[in-house]
């Protein structure tokens, strides 16, 4: 892609995100969320790919009837209160309002895109959509979270939990299984929305390094399905078992970062008495594990370290990124400051 033109779509990427972050009005916030969606459709078919055109429609259809139901519910919000601020909501928008952005963010029920759209990108488009992307919905929800239904964000929350861990259970490609997991992370920051927003902003800040963290070294190792990824242990034995580790930093293994906000949510919903629920939670927990657990298996174990078929040197072929160092250690070591993040959030 020529680089004036990525330098634009990127450039509109931040805009559109940055402008539903600052706003105080719901059309401006709708305005930010249209830019986000333009913006990403050319990244999206960039490949020249029939998996990139139907990646970016099936996108673009998803996203399109996602902005349709946040205006139809702002909208009726605005007729009704005589205003367009966000902070004000009557009980049926809020319903409404809720279910767009979970379409815009790929929380189930409403999941079934996000894992066919994943397939069809590269991986640096799909890490943007798994990080990025997330960003202005998610503001959006934390900040009506005072105002929206309970028990909708708790249904929403534990069916993406158990969907997110059972739908990843049989996939091979990295793409489809990175998308499954974001559904499972997803339900768990729905889940204690409505309770403690301060939890869902510590779980998304986790979940964006620990993502990151995953697709760059995927992007290094050129891993998109399990096969590929069975044969990093001969391009770099390091970084495969910082992937190793990252793996189960997302399955919420202590003493990972990933432990963190899956103990604190589970700690917070026995506080509210809902121990019911935190059960169900941990219990669909191990579903994404097991896929996790699966991953490490076939970098570990499938292929011996000193088996290889080329006659290439492979070692110089790597091109780690500057910022690899940084995101792994964020993702791995973040437990022993628990407390001073919780303060500064």
């Amino acid at each position: 892609m020529n680089p004036y033109a990525l330098s634009v779509l990127m450039s509109s990427l931040a805009i559109g995100t940055i402008a539903t972050l600052s706003s105080a009005h719901w059309f401006l916030a709708w305005m930010g969320l249209e830019i986000n969606t333009l913006a990403i459709i050319p990244l999206m078919t960039k490949t020249h790919h029939p998996r990139g055109t139907e990646s970016a429609t099936k996108y673009f259809l998803t996203q399109a009837a996602a902005s349709g139901l946040i205006l139809f519910s702002t909208t009726i919000n605005a007729w009704t209160l005589g205003e367009w601020t966000i902070t004000n909501l009557n009980p049926m928008p809020s319903t409404i309002l809720t279910i767009a952005l979970a379409m815009k963010l790929g929380i189930a029920p409403f999941h079934l895109w996000l894992p066919d759209v994943m397939q069809g990108l590269n991986l640096m488009t799909g890490l943007i959509l798994s990080t990025w992307q997330k960003l202005a919905p998610m503001a959006l929800l934390i900040m009506v979270s005072h105002q929206l239904n309970c028990n909708l964000l708790m249904l929403m929350g534990i069916l993406s939990t158990i969907v997110g861990g059972w739908g990843g259970l049989n996939q091979v490609q990295m793409r489809k299984i990175m998308a499954y997991s974001s559904i499972a992370h997803l339900g768990w920051m729905i889940m204690i929305l409505a309770f403690s927003p301060t939890l869902t902003i510590l779980n998304l800040i986790i979940y964006i390094i620990l993502t990151t963290s995953m697709f760059v070294m995927m992007i290094n190792l050129y891993s998109t399905n399990i096969n590929k990824l069975a044969t990093s242990w001969l391009k770099t034995p390091t970084l495969s078992a910082l992937m190793m580790i990252t793996l189960m930093a997302l399955g919420g293994l202590p003493p990972t970062s990933g432990f963190l906000p899956k103990w604190l949510i589970i700690q917070e919903m026995t506080k509210q008495h809902m121990s019911l629920m935190s059960t169900a939670m941990a219990m669909s927990a191990l579903l994404s594990l097991f896929f996790y657990l699966r991953l490490s298996y076939a970098i570990s174990l499938t292929t011996a370290p000193n088996m290889s078929n080329s006659n290439l040197t492979w070692r110089a072929q790597l091109k780690p990124m500057a910022a690899m160092p940084v995101i792994i250690i964020l993702s791995l070591m973040l437990v022993p400051i628990t407390p001073i993040l919780l303060t500064i959030i």
